[in-house]
């Protein structure tokens, strides 16, 4: 690790930190308590994958949409009016409504060929956004004059890693210029992360084998087309979830430290946040 104490952390005259774990858990939080407090540099790889990566792909999404609409068929056809999305850090509807859901078109689904493209785009979206990582934290210095950085991953980070590949691309780089902090939840926050879900399913990204077998179990012999995107979508999630905490368990146990959801929770501020990686980092080198 590139802080080897906590002593190391806290003097550091750079800090430079990757969160990662389960959706709504508080990584977005953390990053943005560093950088609210001033000094720090934001890095959202979602925001990232939104915009350097799928931006055109979004786009022309929606430029298809707007295609079966002759009006504004025909002003697009004279570059009359301009379509684009307006992905922010705290909207990234855009990019979740271009993943989909395979299933019922009219239900909103996707044909599953067409879901699985779509998956495979945002795995090396995703891939290409993490590794984007030391440069930002040189642009975030140079350009901006911030030497603190947050690296703020998606949680589907752990699907596009090995963590138990000592030779992992992403994970290699991503340790060798920042510290990876597993927001750890537990079993209480992993029902009530699931029971939300349940309430407002959403596109998210399975591993290609990961998806292909709980496709096959659910959807069975049963035409794509009639399958309901919600339904599917709230039968794989817990499915994906279970499967997801041990894979964040290894990038921890084998690149990083972990700090537990409900004591993350417990910040207020800047100095809170800081305080906590550097108790995660003593209990490291405690049990070491």
């Amino acid at each position: 690790m590139i802080y080897e104490t906590p002593q190391d952390w806290t003097d550091a005259p750079a800090k430079r930190v990757t969160f990662f774990g389960m959706s709504g858990l508080g990584k977005t939080r953390l990053a943005q308590m560093l950088r609210d407090a001033g000094g720090w540099f934001h890095y959202s790889v979602d925001y990232r994958i939104g915009t350097a990566y799928m931006g055109e792909h979004i786009a022309d999404n929606l430029k298809k949409q707007a295609m079966q609409v002759p009006f504004l068929a025909d002003l697009l056809r004279t570059d009359s009016i301009y379509i684009g999305s307006n992905i922010t850090f705290d909207n990234l509807a855009p990019l979740s409504t271009f993943l989909g859901k395979p299933g019922d078109p009219a239900r909103g689904g996707l044909p599953f060929a067409e879901y699985a493209r779509r998956q495979a785009l945002h795995r090396r979206a995703e891939v290409n956004a993490l590794l984007d990582t030391p440069a930002f934290i040189d642009r975030a210095r140079d350009i901006y004059g911030y030497a603190n950085f947050a690296c703020d991953t998606g949680g589907s980070i752990c699907e596009v890693v090995d963590p138990n590949d000592p030779g992992d691309e992403v994970l290699t780089t991503l340790s060798r210029c920042t510290l990876p902090v597993w927001i750890e939840g537990d079993e209480n926050h992993t029902e009530t992360i699931k029971a939300r879900f349940a309430k407002a399913p959403k596109p998210m990204y399975y591993r290609p084998e990961f998806l292909a077998t709980l496709w096959r179990d659910y959807a069975g012999d049963e035409p794509e087309e009639t399958v309901d995107p919600d339904a599917f979508a709230r039968h794989s999630y817990a499915a994906v979830i279970d499967a997801r905490q041990p894979r964040y368990a290894a990038m921890a146990a084998n690149w990083g430290v972990n700090l537990r959801a409900e004591d993350a929770a417990t910040a207020r501020d800047a100095s809170d946040v800081t305080a906590m990686v550097a108790e995660a980092i003593g209990k490291l080198r405690r049990r070491t």
